[in-house]
Parts: C-alpha cells; structure tokens; sequence
C-alpha cells in the first residue's frame, strides 16, 4: 500500500509488462521469479504476470493464528495497486502452511468497474472464535487518493471463515486532519495485526494521511511529501459480539496529539506512517514508523498506549548511529522473550543511485536485525548489524513492474518455529522460517 501511489503507479502501468520469452512458457517463469527469495511456504501464485487474470497485485499480507489452531490470513488483491479493484482474499491452512486453501474473496469487487474497492483489511479474533475483518472502504469519494479515503467497514464469520456476515460501517470521528466536508471520509490505513492490551482488547497503530484541503504544502510534487501522522486506536467490546455499527472505538494520540516525523528537507511537514508494535517485558509498548529521512523511528507508551513519547531516530543502540531505512515499513516482530527482529532494508533511499523518493528501486534487499531488551538504556532495545535476509536481485515483474520484496508483511510463531510471511514484489505470497541459526553471528551490543 502507499508504494507507489499516484504519479508513479499511473506511469509505469502504461508501460510494457514482462512477458515470457519465446523459449520459456508462463509457468516456467512464474516458477523462476518465486524461487528468487528462496522461500519456505507458498500461500498465493498468480494466474498470469501481465495483469489479465486480474491478480497480479498481492499485498498487505496478515497471516494468524485461527481460533481452531489452523492458519489463517487475508491479504489486499488486485489487478496491481491502486488499479481501483482492490478486494480482500481470506485463506485457511490446517497444516502449518504446506498448503492453502483456494482463496475466498470475503468483500471487494472481482474486477474494476464492478463495485466499490475495499483495501487494507485486518482481523481480529474473539475469546468465542468469531473472526471479525475491518477494512478502509472506498466509497466513491477521494480526498487523498481512493485506496486510502474511505470508511471503517467490517464483516465477520462465526464459521471459520466459511461465510461471511454483510458489510457494515464502524461509526469514525471526524479528526481535524480530515477534509473540512464531513462527506468525504477519513484518509487511514491500518497496516500490521492488532495485539492485545492489558486488559485484552484489541490495539493497533495506523497512518492517518492528512486531507489536501487542510495539510502542510510540501515543496517537493511528490507522493512520498503527502503529509501523515501515526495515531492509535483501541476496540473496546469486540468479545461481546458487537455488530459493526455497534463496535466501540476509541483513539489515543490523536489530533494534535498525534505522532509527528519531519520530512528530510522540509521539517514542518510530517511524514510519520505505518506504525508497528511489540510489548517490552515490562509492559511498555515499543513502536517502529517509517519516515521521509533515510532512517527508522520508534516512539515508547508507558500507559498501554493512551500517551506516546516524541518519536526520535532509532539508534544502534544508546548514542549510536541510526539505523536506515527508505520510505518503507519496518515493522518489528516478537522473536522470544526479550528479543525481537526488525525488518528493513538498511539504506537512506539512495540504493544504487536511486533518490528517496524512487521508492521502487530503493526497497530491496530485506536485511533483519536482532534486537535485545536493555531495560536501564533510554533506548529501551538495542540491536545488533543489519544482516541481508532475502532479494530478488531487482528482477522485474507484474504490471508495475516491481523489485520490492519484505514489505507488507506478517509473523507467525508456532511450535517453535518462526516463520515471515511476505508478499514479493506484491505478486507472490510466501513465507520464510528465521531459525535461531540465521540470528547467531548476530551479537547486540551490551551497556
């Protein structure tokens, strides 16, 4: 999501799709470009590479735990981002990940012009097992772009994903960043798994872009300058069964509380987006965010997330150099008590000759770096170097021809094993164990 929006996408989509050569047949080089990362599980191949079979955009990628123990996940699907058919896929593995079933497409047109896109969605489970899916859905009205402006909409299942109940709306406040015109909805997504509170109801961070008609003017006519914040919000009753319109929200951080990043040539204008949380062993919460400065940043809750401390650039460790990052997620993952990796991809935005702003040339490779609580440090995690995890050597593919790979992702721990789950290049939908093996010539530094 948000990868390459507007301009980017819409230029590179009237440009030639890569297409088998004469000698090699579709699945010959489908069979090719998904072995580049080397993966471990194959949730989802597309059908075609040049957009026909409508299913060559595969991202945001939420692998969970089922309520019967099973694997489950729904992913963003489309033609290609932002091609105005977004719709959400649910899956279900009843052995590990080895296999999946056919994919069931829960809400969101099967193609462009036949209904309203949804995107972005993420689930949440009750303590009864019923699983319930929130998503951004477009209504017909753009203010920042129609795959973010939209409502909270939900379904849910009491069936293990086998029937769905019908969309509804999940009433959302307006905020100051949004368009004056009450009618045109909020500009957010919701990017990462929700956790749990203290007291067991749901939590999570999102990206509230802010409406062109109030936002900081940026300098740069770029995408990558639109103005954004991070906010939270916290489902309140969803284990008491609540139809959607009856869903309780409540938000923190929000308005002019709301997490703040400045864009590297322009301080006063906030790019802070796609907020990724873990608990600390002693409870506080920890939050990684993408930026506009070449490098990650973290803000910290004491309070299980009703107040947030300033963001500031995520060090190495306590007075050590940042760790960079281009404008792309970088979320951080559980990895055992106490530690935790984090997933970027360790440059500024200038990989290869490339500008911050070139966001698909500069999201590769995946590098993982392990993090260890240190619970005196004013930085409360320290991590060791970056260490590369996977590429695909920038080979192009889809319709939008991408190179990106590690973006969009989820983490699954069960039966001790670890796994990642990817989307790569937002086309296929794979998974990879990390084992202990891969962290150990990983040491963190010490106080």
């Amino acid at each position: 999501m948000t990868a390459t929006l507007i301009v980017s996408m819409l230029a590179l989509v009237a440009a030639d799709t890569a297409a088998p050569s004469s000698d090699e047949d579709l699945q010959t080089v489908l069979d090719r470009e998904m072995r580049r990362s080397h993966p471990d599980f194959v949730v989802y191949r597309p059908k075609s590479i040049d957009g026909s079979t409508f299913d060559t955009g595969n991202e945001h990628f939420l692998v969970f735990d089922g309520p019967d123990g099973s694997l489950m996940t729904v992913w963003t699907q489309s033609s290609f981002e932002g091609a105005g058919d977004h719709r959400i896929m649910f899956a279900r593995s009843q052995d590990e990940g080895r296999t999946w079933s056919e994919p069931l497409r829960i809400v969101g047109p099967e193609r462009k012009d036949e209904g309203l896109q949804a995107s972005w969605a993420f689930p949440m489970l009750s303590r009864a097992g019923r699983i319930y899916v929130v998503y951004n859905q477009y209504q017909g009205i753009a203010d920042y772009h129609h795959q973010i402006t939209g409502t909270m909409d939900c379904i849910y299942s009491d069936d293990l994903g086998k029937t769905w109940s019908k969309p509804g709306t999940i009433p959302m406040p307006r905020s100051p960043y949004d368009h004056p015109d009450a009618q045109k909805p909020s500009n957010w997504i919701v990017w990462q798994m929700p956790i749990r509170d203290l007291q067991g109801r749901w939590f999570t961070g999102f990206t509230r872009w802010v409406s062109p008609a109030v936002r900081t003017k940026p300098h740069v006519n770029s995408w990558t300058a639109a103005e954004s914040v991070v906010e939270f919000m916290r489902f309140e009753n969803l284990d008491e069964h609540p139809e959607p319109a009856e869903i309780r929200v409540s938000y923190s951080a929000s308005g002019p509380q709301a997490l703040r990043i400045p864009h590297y040539t322009q301080p006063m204008l906030s790019i802070a987006q796609e907020p990724s949380l873990v608990r600390l062993p002693d409870n506080r919460l920890f939050c990684t965010m993408r930026s506009m400065t070449g490098y990650v940043w973290y803000s910290l809750s004491p309070d299980d997330g009703e107040t947030w401390t300033a963001p500031r650039p995520l060090l190495r460790h306590d007075h050590g150099l940042p760790i960079l990052q281009p404008l792309s997620c970088c979320p951080i993952y559980a990895y055992d008590r106490g530690r935790y990796i984090l997933l970027h991809h360790n440059n500024d935005g200038r990989f290869e000759g490339s500008t911050p702003e070139e966001t698909n040339r500069n999201r590769r490779p995946a590098c993982i770096a392990l993090g260890e609580f240190r619970p005196d440090a004013e930085q409360p995690i320290w991590f060791s170097a970056s260490k590369v995890l996977m590429d695909n050597d920038g080979s192009q593919i889809g319709p939008l021809k991408r190179i990106d790979i590690g973006v969009y992702t989820s983490a699954t721990r069960r039966q001790g094993q670890f796994v990642l789950w990817y989307p790569e290049r937002k086309f296929f939908l794979l998974g990879k164990v990390i084992p202990p093996e891969f962290l150990a010539d990983l040491p963190v530094p010490h106080p």
